[in-house]
């Protein structure tokens, strides 16, 4: 039974969330929320090049995307999975401290789908995290 302060679990979404994050704060806070959601798998990459190969062999539903990696940045991840960007085969979320960079702005032209600035608010985590699984699959062609 839930406490008051604690909320029940959500069952309402589901899909496979990627979080590419060198800092191990940043990621318990992100794996914490997303405990909320039974229907959710979260998969964990702690550097650039583990994140674009996890993307490719996961194929997530959405990935959170930290914009400072300690081998590669988060545009050159975002240049490197263009092609399943284009194609609507990935959603790519940047996660970062900077308001608004010349990276997040290029990242963006280049297809990334939205982006939220850390400290990350929980509230608007799970509105943009609900609007990000809730799209609907297009028909195969």
């Amino acid at each position: 039974m839930a406490s008051a302060d604690q909320q029940p679990p959500r069952e309402d979404l589901r899909g496979k969330v990627l979080y590419i994050e060198d800092n191990p704060i940043n990621m318990s806070l992100v794996e914490m929320a997303l405990s909320a959601y039974p229907g959710i798998t979260l998969v964990k990459a702690s550097t650039g090049q583990e994140g674009i190969r996890l993307a490719r062999s996961e194929r997530p539903d959405l990935v959170l995307l930290d914009m400072h990696l300690p081998d590669i940045g988060g545009l050159q991840v975002v240049r490197e999975l263009n092609e399943e960007i284009a194609n609507k085969k990935l959603r790519v979320t940047l996660l970062t401290a900077d308001t608004l960079s010349m990276d997040i702005v290029k990242a963006m032209s280049l297809g990334a789908y939205d982006y939220w600035v850390k400290p990350i608010n929980m509230n608007m985590f799970e509105t943009a995290l609900k609007r990000a699984l809730s799209r609907k699959e297009e028909p195969p062609r």
